[in-house]
């Protein structure tokens, strides 16, 4: 019993000592991230530590198997020592591998070598294979991404001293006194040393799973914030969209204050301090403008740090984060606390992630702006090909009317202009209401009229549901009754027959133009809208241009259709009722 609680105490100082240095951030990162090189060498000397302390406070059995309660460096010849080494030696190897368990062994049996007394080799001996059979455990969990069970190392603290108990039986001189030592020795050791394992095991499982879920938490709360600060970040960064930013982190934080800045003004300051870091005034914090100029994440633990040029600021603590974009730095983003409630480690590693994340935010608005803006000069310029193909018939016409029929003529120039004045706004606007371009359909047919009178009966067939204010893509319709004049009754002088058919639902507005003419071919038909076809009439681009226009502003929501046989054409445009992908305002298409 004086044996064993002899052990425990020497069991308990090593678990204290594994307590406090496992709270150590640095010590806490090297367990848990035991396979890096950095890791593996600090867990050895770490290991190796408690393995020197465990030989020196062990306890020293003489011959006759008295018990000597001391701190002892040096051993007498006849006597043996009961200490805690297996237990460090057993931690190293479940922790580190192979590699820390082998080599804090190792260490451990040069210094119990050292130390003397009765076949000190045995002791070394067995050092070295407990330090190796407990490496491998450690190697075979770590593969299978496991944490090793209390039971598991209870058992194995009872199998590696067991390990020991066996090397002296076999390897002692005296069999009878091993024998005895062994009986004396055996229990304590093996109780206290696997138990010892098991608490020293359990202290860094926890540690581990408190790790885990304070990532957890913060991978959480950074998607949280990511979440609700992503509409207004992706806008860049101003006064109108970084305010309401500052406000979503302090209520989510609770910490003094929050502030965004850009690289020269303050764009948005919530909590203390607000009476002096005004918005939209200049900087104030030399902290904030070394972030900005050396780029790296600066933390400020006293008044006196952040630097604030009003004496009485109540900030006393803050972590000031560069935002930055393709690697320059644009602006900060700034944590402040309060005397009443200082920074926390967790709370850093949370600024840092927003950071990170409002970076990524900001690079994905400015790649946005740059697509929208490059989308926005693909549509006027495919708009602008649109007009030049109007124009010349119209104006030939116009002119063999004014010798023929002036009055004729003046209307024909009044439909002429409105039709102009449709085309030069089509060609600034990507999305104009269906009422202006029926009206530049209607000037169209009357152009066209005046050329082919009697040629072609129209109609247009409109549902109720229909709203004349839904916006469309301009020349949309015109593009497709162009065509069908042109094309569908290209060898018929009468009897041609042109329905617009206009219908509306929940899913979106439909167009369809209907024509009684010859025709399309199936080959001709299957490379519609695929890319210019050429052919007597013109370069066939007018319907490629349609359908990149509605790609470019819809996406897969909008869709052109040819069905075609010998009776005749119907082309359909089906527009969706939603926001378009590409957009000049915050205007819907409804």
């Amino acid at each position: 019993m004086d044996l064993f609680l002899l052990m425990l105490e020497r069991g308990g100082l090593i678990i204290i000592l594994a307590y406090l240095l496992v709270h150590i951030p640095y010590i806490k990162q090297m367990v848990n991230r035991p396979r890096m090189v950095r890791s593996q060498l600090t867990l050895l000397l770490l290991f190796s530590l408690f393995a020197v302390v465990a030989n020196y406070t062990g306890v020293e059995v003489t011959e006759s198997f008295d018990l000597l309660n001391q701190t002892t460096s040096q051993i007498q010849t006849t006597s043996s020592l009961a200490n805690t080494r297996v237990l460090a030696i057993g931690v190293a190897g479940l922790v580190g591998g192979p590699f820390v368990g082998l080599g804090v062994g190792l260490i451990s049996a040069i210094v119990r070598y050292l130390q003397g007394g009765l076949a000190p080799q045995i002791y070394a001996l067995s050092s070295v294979l407990i330090g190796l059979t407990s490496g491998l455990a450690g190697r075979y969990f770590g593969k299978r991404q496991r944490q090793v069970g209390i039971v598991t190392v209870l058992l194995l603290g009872v199998g590696m001293e067991m390990l020991q108990m066996l090397c002296i039986l076999l390897l002692s001189a005296d069999r009878v006194q091993s024998l005895n030592l062994v009986r004396l020795i055996a229990l304590p050791m093996m109780v206290t040393n696997s138990l010892g394992m098991a608490i020293f095991i359990s202290i860094i499982n926890a540690t581990r799973q408190l790790e885990e879920q304070a990532k957890a938490v913060q991978t959480y709360e950074v998607l949280e914030l990511a979440n609700q600060t992503l509409p207004y970040l992706r806008q860049g960064l101003s006064v109108a969209s970084c305010q309401p930013v500052a406000k979503i982190i302090q209520q989510y934080m609770q910490v003094a204050a929050v502030s965004l800045t850009d690289r020269q003004r303050i764009l948005a300051f919530v909590g203390q301090g607000e009476d002096h870091h005004l918005l939209e005034g200049a900087i104030l914090t030399t902290l904030a403008k070394q972030a900005i100029d050396s780029g790296q994440v600066l933390l400020a633990h006293r008044r006196e740090e952040i630097d604030c040029h009003v004496s009485a600021c109540p900030l006393s603590s803050a972590i000031v984060i560069p935002l930055k974009v393709k690697e320059e730095t644009v602006g900060t983003l700034k944590l402040y606390f309060s005397e009443r409630r200082s920074m926390t480690h967790v709370e850093q590693q949370l600024a840092q992630g927003l950071g990170n994340v409002f970076s990524t935010q900001l690079a994905l608005g400015q790649a946005e702006t740059a697509t929208r803006l490059l989308q926005d000069s693909e549509i006027k310029s495919l708009q602008a090909q649109v007009n030049p193909h109007f124009l010349f018939n119209a104006l030939n016409t116009i002119s063999a009317l004014i010798r023929m029929d002036s009055e004729k003529a003046r209307v024909l120039v009044q439909d002429f202009g409105k039709f102009l004045r449709a085309n030069l706004q089509g060609t600034r606007q990507n999305l104009i209401p269906l009422a202006e371009e029926l009206e530049q359909v209607n000037a169209y047919l009357a152009l066209e009229n005046a050329r082919f009178p009697e040629k072609v009966s129209y109609h247009l067939i409109r549902s109720e549901r229909v709203d004349v204010k839904q916006t469309i893509p301009p020349f949309a319709l015109q593009v497709l009754v162009e065509n069908a004049y042109k094309h569908a009754f290209r060898n018929r002088k009468s009897g041609n027959v042109l329905e617009v058919v206009l219908d509306q639902t929940d899913a979106g507005l439909t167009i369809e133009v209907r024509d009684n003419g010859v025709g399309i071919s199936p080959e001709r038909l299957a490379q519609l809208g695929q890319g210019k076809l050429r052919s007597v009439e013109g370069t066939g681009s007018a319907i490629d241009n349609l359908t990149r226009r509605l790609g470019l502003l819809y996406g897969q929501g909008a869709s052109l259709r040819f069905v075609s046989d010998e009776k005749g054409t119907v082309a359909t445009i089906k527009i969706p009722l939603q926001q378009v992908r590409h957009k000049e305002t915050s205007e819907e298409v409804v």
